[in-house]
Order: C-alpha cells, then sequence, then structure tokens
C-alpha cells in the first residue's frame, strides 16, 4: 500500500514538476495528422479517406502520387503523424453554462497514465479519485433512448455515481445516451445539497475529428477559457455537452468518423482498474471498473470482447435495443448450452456436433436482431467469445426493475466477477462507504466473519474517515486490542495527506530526529538521508507522534509512547528508519486512547467522537482533545480549517462539563475523586490540570468543580477533598501527615488555609504599596553614603522577599522539572507582571546608587511603583462583580492596540502636513517633535492653539524669518499662502478622529464587553479557580514574614525530606482496583448521558421528519412493488386462461374419436405467439394416429 502512495507521488512530481504551469502539455501530449492523402473513391477524388478535404492536407500528404495511388484503405497508425497538441485548458460555454469545464486534445496512443494523472492532480485538474468508474457504451449516434432508460440514467446510475463516489464515462456529446447523461447530472446537480460529500463527476471521451465547432478550442498556448458557441441545443448534435466536468478528445487523425476513441478508452479503463482507492492509493482493493451496455451496434461486439478479455464486467441493460438485446437473449435462453471450447482445442467429433449447433443459435439470433448485417461470420465468433466470459456479464431488466437499487445492482455485477465474492463485496461497499448495503446484504447474521476478513476493511475504513463502517465492524466482531499494533498505527499516521498540519508537524520532527541519528551515527547520515530523500513518508514511527503531542500538549502530561527503550536510543531510531522493528509487532496499550489522538490530529470530527465515546476516562479525554484542537488551530492558516477545529474544541469541552454534570449529580465523593486522579492513559494528568492548560472555562463554571476549589479554598492539610471522602474506602495513598491534637488540628486548619494567606497577602500587600508611597513621597535619600535610609532599606527587604516568593512558585513547586516549571510559569500574564516589576526595581535599585544615575534610577522606581499598583488588580479577580470587569479591561487594552494603530496612520498624516503648511522651516526636532505628533494627540481632547494656527488671529509670540536666527532656536514666523488649507485639514482631521475614529473605539468597547459579560460567570468562576490554586499553595505568612516560611520550608524539603501535603490536594494516585472502579462509574454515567442525549435527539423535530421521510419512501416502494405484482397477476391471469382453453380443446378432440374431426380449432394464445405448444401437437397427432 505504501509502495503505491509513494510511486504515485514520484510520478506525479516527474511529469509535473518543471516548467510553468501547463507549458508542459504540447511537449508530452500530441495530436493526429493525416501525413498520407488516401483517395476515397466515393468523393471524386477530392476526400481522404480519414475524412477531410485535399485541401485541408498539408503539401506534403497530398504529394506522394505513388503512394496514393497504390493504398486502398487508409489507418490510423500508418497514414497519421503525431504533432504537439494545440487545443487544451478550460472550456466555458457560451449561452449555456456559466461553469467551466476542462478539454484536451490528445493522440490515441497517448500513455493512460500520463493522462490519469492530469485528471486527478490537484495542480491540473484536480477530479476526486474515483471509487468506481462506469463506462456507459453504446447508444451513440441519434439513436432514440427509452423512456425508461432515461430514468434508470437518471434514478439509477448518476445517483448511484453519487453515493458511490464513481466517474460516469460516456461521449460526452449532445446525442445519444451521452446526452441524457449530461442531462441527469445536470438534474441531480440542481437537486443535491450543496454540501455533499461526492460530486458527480462525468467525463466525456470522444472522437476529436467528430466534435462540431472544435477549431474555437484550438490554441497552441491553451485557452483558459475558451469560447465554445452551442446551436441547435434541443436537438442531437455532436457539441460538447456542457453537463460534464472534463473532455479528453481523442485525435486518430479522421474527421467526422466515429470510433477513433474505442482503443483508447479501453486502454484508460484497464489502467484505471489497476490503480488503489483512497487517498494516494491507499484503499484496499483496486478501482472498480464497469462498462455498461445500453442499446449499441454490431460492431461494439470486438470493443466489448477485448474488454472481457482483461476481466472487465459489463452490465447489459435488456430492453435497451440493439446489441443490448441480443446479448441479454443469447445469455439467458441459451445458459443451458455447453460451453465453446477456444481456438486450438482438438477435434474432437463428440463436441464438434454441439458446438456447431450453438453457433447455429446464436447466428439465427444475430441474423433475428441485426438483419442488415452482412458479414456475420466474425461478428458471430466474437459473439462466442463473449458468450464464454458469460460470467462477467449482467443482464439487467430495468423496464421491470425499481432504479432506486441500482447501486445494490452494481456491487453485485462487480462482485459476480471475483472469486471471493463476500470479502470484495464488503471492500466495495467500503471503497463506496454505503454502509447501508453492508448492513443489509452482509451483516444481517447469514455470514460469519473472521478477524482476517475484517483487517484490511477495518485499516481503508480508518484511513479514509468512514466512521460508520469503523462501529460496523466494532460491533460486528472486530477486537481492537487485537488490530492495533504499534505498526498498524504508524500505517495511520503514515497515510496523513500532504500539505495537512499535522503532516507538516511529522516532517519537522522527523527531520530533527534525522539530524540527532546523523550526529550520534556519522556513518548512516549518507544511508538515512537517501532513504528520506527517496521516500519520506515511510519513515513515520510513534517517535515523532510522541514529539508532535509533546509539542501540543505542553507540560501538562508526561510525553505518549515513551514506554519502550527503543524511542530512547538513537542507535535504534537509526534500525527504525530502515525497516521493520520488532516493537511494530506489540499491541497498543491503550487502543480507544491512540485512536482518538489519531482522529483529534486530523480533526476528523465524527471519528474522534467515536472513539471517545469508545475510549475509557471520558471526561479527561474530552479535555485532552479540546486541548490538542485549540493548540492546533493557532498554528493552522487555513479560516475554515481553524474555525471546524475550533468548533471541535468547543464540542469537547461541553461534552466534558456535561459528563462530570451527570457524575456530580451522581455522586459528589467520587467526582471529587475524578477531577485530580493521575490517569495512565494521559500521562499521569488530572482532569484540573488538562482544563487548565486547555482554557476550558466553561468546564471549570461546573458546580462541582467549584464546589472542590472552594472547599480547599477555606480547609488545608490532610482536609482535602480526597483525602476526607476516600479515607473510609481506603481507595487512595496520598501521604499522610501524623495526627495532631484537636485543638492544634483546628488551628492548622485555620492558619495553613488557602484563604488565610489570600487575606493575609492582601492586607500586606495594601502596607506595601502605602509603604512604597511614602518612600518615594517623603524619605527617598541620595546617594551613598547620605543614603539610602532606613525605611528605604525595609523596603529593600521587602522587595527581596517577594523575590524570594516568586523563586519558590518558579522553581520548588510541584513534581515537573524546573525547566517545564518556568515554562508554566511564564505564561501566566500577572506572573509576566511580576517579573516586569521586579526588573525596573533592580533597575532603579542599581541606578539610585550613583549619582549620575541618581534621578534615572528614582524614575524607574516611580514607573515600578505604578507596575506594582495595577498587579493589585489581580487580586480583585475573586470578585464576582470585579472579576469580569478585569476580563473586559484586558480585552479592550487589546482592542485600544488596533485603535492606535489607526489614530497613529492619520495623526502622522495630519501632523505633518500641518506642520509643512504653517512653517516653511523649522529644523528644531524639538519643536518638530511635538508639533508633528503631540499637538495633533491634543487636538483630539480639545485643545486648539488656534491663534498659532489661524494665520487672522493675533499671535502674541515673537517670531523671525531670518534663517540663521531660526537655526540657532528662534521662534519661526508663520507662513501665510497656505493658511486656508491649514484650516480645511484641521476640519477633516477632527471629524475623522473624534466621529470616526473615536466612535469605532466605543463600538469595539462595546462588542468587548457584551461579548464577555455575556460569559461572566464562566470568566468570574475560571479565574477564581486559578487564584485558588495560587493561594493553596503559597505559605500562609505574607511578606516580608514569608521568609521565616521560606526558612521553615527550605529546612523540611531540602534537609529533613519531609514531601509537601499540598502536592496531594489536587493531584491522587489511585491502587489499580480503586482505580478501575472509579472508570467503571465514570463510564456508566457515560453512557446513561449519552442515551439520555440520543432520545433528546431522537425526539426532535428533524429526526422525525427523517423518520417520515424513510417510511414514506418505504411506502412508495411498495407501491411500485404492488404495481410489479398486479402487472405479474395479469399475465399470470392470461396465461390461466390459455390453458383452460387449451385443455377444453383437447378434452373435446379426444371426446369425438378418431372419426370425427375437432368442432373448433385450438384457441390463440392471449398476448403470446401464436403457435401451439409442443406438447398439444404431440397429444394431436398421437390421437389421430
Amino acid at each position: 500500500m505504501n509502495h503505491h502512495i509513494s510511486q504515485h507521488k514520484r510520478h506525479a512530481s516527474e511529469v509535473f514538476g518543471g516548467g510553468g504551469r501547463y507549458s508542459w502539455i504540447p511537449k508530452i501530449i500530441k495530436k493526429r495528422v493525416c501525413s498520407t492523402f488516401v483517395e476515397d473513391s466515393f468523393s471524386s477524388s477530392e476526400f481522404c479517406q480519414c475524412g477531410a478535404a485535399r485541401d485541408d492536407h498539408a503539401s506534403v500528404a497530398v504529394g506522394d502520387y505513388f503512394s496514393t495511388a497504390i493504398l486502398k484503405h487508409w489507418e490510423s497508425a500508418e497514414h497519421s503523424s503525431e504533432q504537439p497538441t494545440d487545443a487544451f485548458g478550460e472550456v466555458q460555454f457560451a449561452g449555456a453554462s456559466k461553469r467551466h469545464s476542462h478539454f484536451l486534445r490528445l493522440s490515441w496512443s497517448t500513455e493512460p497514465s500520463v493522462v490519469y494523472n492530469i485528471l486527478t492532480a490537484q495542480s491540473i485538474w484536480g477530479l476526486p479519485r474515483p471509487n468506481l468508474v462506469v463506462s456507459v457504451v453504446g447508444g451513440e449516434s441519434r439513436t432514440q433512448v427509452k423512456t425508461w432508460v432515461r430514468e434508470v440514467l437518471r434514478q439509477g446510475l448518476v445517483k448511484a455515481s453519487q453515493s458511490t463516489g464513481a466517474w460516469i464515462l460516456t461521449t460526452g456529446l449532445r446525442e445519444g445516451v451521452g446526452r441524457c447523461v449530461g442531462q441527469a447530472v445536470r438534474d441531480h446537480a440542481a437537486a443535491a445539497s450543496s454540501v455533499s460529500l461526492n460530486k458527480v463527476v462525468a467525463l466525456g471521451i470522444a472522437p476529436w475529428g467528430l466534435v462540431k465547432k472544435r477549431e474555437q478550442l484550438v490554441n497552441p498556448q491553451g485557452s483558459f477559457p475558451a469560447k465554445y458557441y452551442v446551436h441547435n441545443i434541443s436537438r442531437d448534435s455532436c457539441y460538447l455537452d456542457n453537463n460534464y466536468q472534463a473532455f479528453l478528445l481523442v485525435d486518430d487523425g479522421s474527421v467526422g468518423r466515429r470510433g477513433g476513441e474505442t482503443d483508447f478508452r479501453a486502454r484508460l479503463e484497464e489502467y484505471i482498474s489497476q490503480q488503489r482507492t483512497g487517498i494516494w492509493g491507499s484503499g484496499s482493493i483496486d478501482i472498480p471498473v464497469l462498462c455498461m451496455l445500453i442499446s449499441g451496434e454490431a460492431d461494439t461486439l470486438k470493443r466489448m470482447d477485448l474488454s472481457l478479455k482483461n476481466f472487465i464486467p459489463w452490465l447489459v441493460v435488456a430492453g435497451s435495443g440493439g446489441l443490448a438485446d441480443f446479448l441479454s437473449d443469447v445469455l439467458e435462453n441459451l445458459s443451458s448450452a455447453p460451453a465453446v471450447p477456444s481456438s486450438g482445442e482438438g477435434n474432437n467429433e463428440a463436441l464438434k456436433a454441439p458446438n456447431v449447433d450453438l453457433k447455429d443459435r446464436v447466428a439465427e439470433r444475430f441474423k433475428k436482431h441485426f438483419p442488415s448485417e452482412t458479414e456475420t461470420d466474425k461478428l458471430v465468433e466474437q459473439a462466442l467469445s463473449i458468450y464464454q466470459n458469460r460470467h462477467l456479464i449482467t443482464v439487467y431488466h430495468g423496464e421491470h426493475e425499481s432504479p432506486n437499487d441500482f447501486d445494490t445492482v452494481l456491487l453485485k455485477t462487480l462482485v459476480g466477477a471475483e472469486d471471493n465474492p463476500y470479502t470484495d463485496e464488503l471492500k466495495l461497499a467500503v471503497t463506496w462507504n454505503r454502509v447501508d448495503i453492508a448492513k443489509t446484504e452482509l451483516f444481517n447474521g447469514d455470514i460469519q466473519w473472521k478477524y482476517e476478513d475484517l483487517e484490511d476493511s477495518m485499516t481503508d475504513a480508518l484511513i479514509n474517515n468512514k466512521p460508520q463502517f469503523v462501529r460496523l465492524f466494532i460491533e460486528n466482531g472486530l477486537n481492537i486490542l487485537e488490530y492495533l499494533t504499534y505498526g498498524r498505527l504508524e500505517t495511520l499516521y503514515r497515510s496523513v495527506p500532504d500539505g495537512s498540519l499535522l503532516y507538516q508537524l511529522l516532517q519537522r520532527c522527523l527531520a530533527e530526529r534525522l539530524a540527532m541519528v546523523e550526529r550520534h551515527s556519522p556513518s548512516e547520515q549518507q544511508n538515512s538521508s537517501s532513504k528520506v530523500a527517496t521516500d519520506n513518508n515511510q519513515s513515520r514511527p510513534v517517535k515523532e507522534v510522541s514529539e508532535v503531542l509533546e509539542l501540543l500538549m505542553g507540560d501538562v502530561c508526561q510525553p505518549f509512547y515513551y514506554k519502550h527503550s527503543f524511542l530512547h536510543s538513537s542507535k535504534r531510531a537509526s534500525k527504525v528508519l530502515r525497516g521493520h522493528c520488532m516493537y511494530q509487532d506489540l499491541p497498543c496499550p491503550h487502543p480507544w486512547a491512540s485512536l482518538f489522538l489519531w482522529a483529534v490530529l486530523q480533526n476528523r470530527s465524527e471519528m474522534a467522537l467515536y472513539f471517545w465515546e469508545m475510549a475509557g476516562e471520558a471526561v479527561l479525554s474530552a479535555l485532552g482533545g479540546c486541548k490538542i484542537l485549540r493548540e492546533l488551530s493557532k498554528l493552522d492558516e487555513e479560516t475554515e480549517t481553524k474555525l471546524s477545529m475550533k468548533e471541535l474544541a468547543q464540542k469537547f469541552e461541553n461534552l466534558a462539563h456535561d459528563i462530570f454534570s451527570s457524575c456530580y449529580r451522581s455522586n459528589e465523593h467520587r467526582s471529587f475523586t475524578l477531577l485530580i486522579r493521575k490517569s495512565p492513559v494521559w500521562g499521569h494528568s488530572t482532569c484540573l490540570q488538562m482544563g487548565v492548560s486547555a482554557d476550558a472555562r466553561l468546564f471549570f463554571s461546573n458546580d462541582g468543580v467549584q464546589v472542590c476549589s472552594v472547599f480547599n479554598l477555606f480547609h488545608s492539610c490532610d482536609f482535602s477533598p480526597p483525602a476526607l471522602y476516600e479515607r473510609k474506602e481506603k481507595e487512595s495513598v496520598p501521604y499522610r501527615p501524623p495526627q495532631r491534637p484537636f485543638i492544634v488540628s483546628r488551628w492548622c486548619q485555620f492558619w495553613f488555609a488557602p484563604v488565610t494567606s489570600f487575606l493575609g497577602n492582601v492586607l500586606m500587600y495594601f502596607l506595601f504599596l502605602l509603604f512604597f508611597a511614602y518612600v518615594l513621597l517623603a524619605d527617598f535619600k541620595p546617594p551613598p553614603p547620605s543614603g539610602p535610609g532606613a525605611a528605604e532599606c525595609v523596603l529593600y527587604f521587602w522587595v527581596f522577599t517577594i523575590v524570594c516568593e516568586e523563586i519558590r512558585q518558579t522553581i520548588f513547586l510541584g513534581t515537573m522539572t524546573w525547566r517545564q516549571r518556568f515554562r508554566l510559569y511564564i505564561k501566566d500574564v500577572w506572573n509576566k507582571c511580576d517579573l516586569t516589576a521586579i526588573s525596573l526595581f533592580i533597575i532603579g535599585l542599581i541606578c539610585r546608587m550613583f549619582h549620575l544615575s541618581h534621578e534615572f534610577g528614582r524614575d524607574m522606581l516611580c514607573l515600578d511603583y505604578m507596575v506594582f499598583t495595577l498587579r493589585l488588580i489581580h487580586i480583585f479577580a475573586i470578585h464576582k462583580q470585579l472579576g469580569p470587569k478585569i476580563i473586559i479591561v484586558g480585552k479592550m487594552i487589546k482592542d485600544i492596540f488596533f485603535f492606535l494603530f489607526f489614530l497613529g496612520v492619520w495623526l502622522m498624516a495630519y501632523g505633518v502636513a500641518n506642520q509643512a503648511l504653517i512653517y516653511a522651516y523649522d529644523p528644531n526636532p524639538n519643536r518638530i517633535f511635538r508639533r508633528v505628533f503631540y499637538r495633533p494627540y491634543l487636538h483630539i481632547f480639545g485643545q486648539i492653539p488656534v491663534e498659532e494656527m489661524d494665520v487672522g488671529k493675533d499671535w502674541d509670540i515673537t517670531c523671525t524669518h531670518n534663517v540663521t536666527l531660526i537655526e540657532s532656536g528662534e521662534e519661526p514666523c508663520r507662513s501665510h499662502e497656505s493658511n486656508w488649507l491649514v484650516v480645511i485639514l484641521l476640519v477633516v482631521y477632527l471629524l475623522v478622529t473624534n466621529i470616526l475614529l473615536i466612535n469605532l473605539l466605543i463600538a469595539m468597547f462595546s462588542y468587548t464587553f457584551s461579548k464577555v459579560q455575556e460569559h461572566s460567570d464562566i470568566y468570574w468562576k475560571f479565574q477564581r479557580y486559578n487564584l485558588i490554586v495560587e493561594y493553596h499553595s503559597r505559605p500562609a505568612l505574607a511578606p516580608p514574614f514569608i521568609i521565616l516560611s521560606h526558612i521553615n520550608l527550605f529546612i523540611k524539603r531540602v534537609i529533613r525530606k519531609v514531601p509537601s501535603v499540598k502536592i496531594h490536594h489536587f493531584v491522587l494516585d489511585l491502587e489499580p482496583k480503586a482505580a478501575n472502579r472509579l472508570s467503571t462509574w465514570e463510564t456508566i454515567q457515560k453512557e446513561d448521558f449519552l442515551t439520555a442525549q440520543n432520545k433528546i435527539q431522537k425526539s426532535s423535530d428533524s429526526e422525525r421528519l427523517k423518520r417520515m421521510s424513510a417510511k414514506v419512501d418505504g411506502v412508495l416502494k411498495h407501491l411500485s412493488e404492488s404495481r410489479d405484482f398486479e402487472h405479474r397477476l395479469r399475465s399470470l391471469e392470461n396465461q390461466m386462461d390459455y390453458c383452460s382453453s387449451a385443455l377444453s380443446w383437447v378434452v373435446d378432440t379426444l371426446a369425438q374419436g378418431s372419426t370425427f374431426k375437432p368442432p373448433r380449432p385450438p384457441p390463440a394464445s392471449r398476448g403470446m405467439i401464436t403457435k401451439q405448444p409442443a406438447i398439444f401437437q404431440y397429444c394431436f397427432q398421437y390421437k389421430l394416429s
């Protein structure tokens, strides 16, 4: 499978890689031109047998009189030559359609592989790769197509093509069956939904010389588009049909002759039948090709015989006339005759008689259906050869069968030509994505499926995103534990489409991995590089997947797929690049979670939701999917993909919220444990950690999460919810401190509670700001040795304790590495604010110690005071009313930056023009900056110096026109010539800024406010949780007394090695039995929730309408069947009447005896051939004798 993929990619790049976009087409695609004039005896020497006039031939073609005289028959291969094509590009049907269709003039000897790549390459025509090809043969010229055949094409073929993703091949002309197919495609496109996954692809393959107005398509440089004018569209003609997506105009050098495309069309069908279905040929079967015969002339027998010898099945539409009726008659009425031996067999006399009898019977029927044919021997031989391959032919009585089941007919036709019908039928159903056929025909209980039969189809369904089949296979016994190995998981990741975001991320990780291998194994550098250059899609082990997940998940969990040592060794990594490894046969420990990650990384919504349903740990899995999708949406550049990722992420967050709500209503104690339980599947992460990392505000607004966080706000030590509630069940094994007396325990609970720490920090922070302000305003001493003073030294010590607390939060908190903790610390906005405040304080402290920079240091400390004061906003995040307002202010600041961009552009434009108009010459930089930027900014707030700007007003400032004085710093005088323009610019500037831009800013603020206020409760609860977690980990004392707590913690953690109790308050390890019980309980809650959701969905109006529509379709189907039964009953009544009359006649004849003649002649058959049955003739002759 992977070899097919890489082969297609390399071939496409070789053929289409160089030159301009379409400049390569004339270099590899040729046309045919008649090179030898062969006189047509019926045209008085004016026309060649190719169909073109003598004057239309080149001088070389008509100059060879000797060759012209001796040649009797014109052949395309011998009497025509190839030249670069001059007709390709897009065609626009003027007056008929606005849609452009692709077209290409090509020689009949063109390689089908080149043409197929042109059809399917995204950079050229970009037609979707087919899951089925139906080649409609016959019904050409001006054959009158019957009404029921039109219905079969419209309701059967086109509808089945849409549901299976098929191509329909016809001549593509406005005549016969080609016109009917075009009309059916048009009607389907008008009635089908615009969001239909599969579009009907109709491809016309017609002879170039037969197309009318073909000169309108000729352009050696290509036509984009070519204007094609169609006349007499109401009648059959040889114009191109505008309902086709593409046209292959096959050129054999002839003009006005049919059949020139037959050989190329057969070779193209054979080539397509050897290609794989799916993305880049990733499917499990070759593309099925089916030829459909409608009517047809006698010369079509040759085409059909060659196709059958290539094992391409045929569907013969009986009753459509012509060759189809002849073949259906032969196949149905001669089915009991012995098979005809192939030529070259022995002359066994015993076999010769029945062979001659079969040949005579075929010849008799051929004369009956084609009485005008004279040379019948060769045609009869071809018919006998077709009869030998009758197992590849299916006769379809479309006049008596419903066209709605035509897709099932196609499936049965294709399966009937295979050796293993059930498996092949399943593969076809998967390829066509027809789960309804699979359920009714294959998984109805009659077939006992084995694991080996479903394995390839399961892979095909996964790769090509067919979740309904995945669900069907799982329901019918496919063991996912046995199916999903590391090797098959790598196969799934290798099938990622090129150009997708996941593919780019995997390629980046693969390049980094190769660089690592080259550093450790220089001798293998050339081998590994050449391997990846040849086919970099082959090397995609789970190591790259693990790195991608680590990139997206960050530090919230441990890396995935790192359990086995082969992933750590660079030497073994180089072996992975070279071929198969033993680990690829090992089963994945968590198959559903692995498939869930695979589906989420590719943004496959329905598949991801199904795998989420099947995987355990529903809440954590939903939050994990939310986290991954939101990170992917930040990396993706396509708007639609980004939007779909955000929608799916929100859907998973809603599921996590709803599932946990069900759990909380069922059992509060277990729901608390569920929040903080470490998950072995998700890298020992917890629901709370994943929710914070995924920014799942809706999840944290859940009552259960808030109750858990508020409980931790007012309790401490060993009174956290897990330790309190799970103590009786003994399911958890956290560290528990030794028992203390009751009074000590209560005091410990109060003193170490997060609320105590929060209130103490708020109080001391206010004191810190007051003390900082006192130092800046009243006690800021000169540089040493005069300063700093005692109060200033206390301030420095206070800030030092704040720095110690930030260091503790950064490095000495949690169980992660210090690098992971620092990355997590720096992500928080308020931590960045703390770092900014500390950095400014250190700069100010250093500068104030020196005389030269003393004032600059004081300035830095003043700015630092503003930053410390703004940091106070974070404390009010816990307030229900002020918390959302803080979010609003933060988002409005972002809006201001966009506003300042527009304002800056307009302000600079006005400021420069205004300054240049008022003052002809003023080189002073200080005045230029103030008057170009500062003064226009003050205009917005109404500070307009009218006396300076309007020369009509008196200006009491001394000025000069002397350039020397102006350069020395004197005030220049105003310019009077262009003052009228200054006033106009001022009016326009104020109009734009005060009315347009200010109102724009107000509108942006209003939108932000309404958007946040709508979800204010969600924002506030999320902020409150983050604040609770922050103060839960803080020591009880606030700065500057917090230094005592730091000393105590250093002694306990570093010297005495006493583990922290607070770590277990939000993280909990469970014993395996307890973890299994908790997972089972969570799964039950998930199933109950999904069952309730399904009931609600089934009771919705849309689902009721769907069920009603299905019932109406069933009633209509039963009515049509009842009509068929009625027709059959009438026919049976006629037969019974005939038999009754015939029996009465026999009885009367026998009763009269041999001496009397019958009283009346035998009865005539009603609606049948007037001929007595053989048995009645025999009885009558026997009686007379």
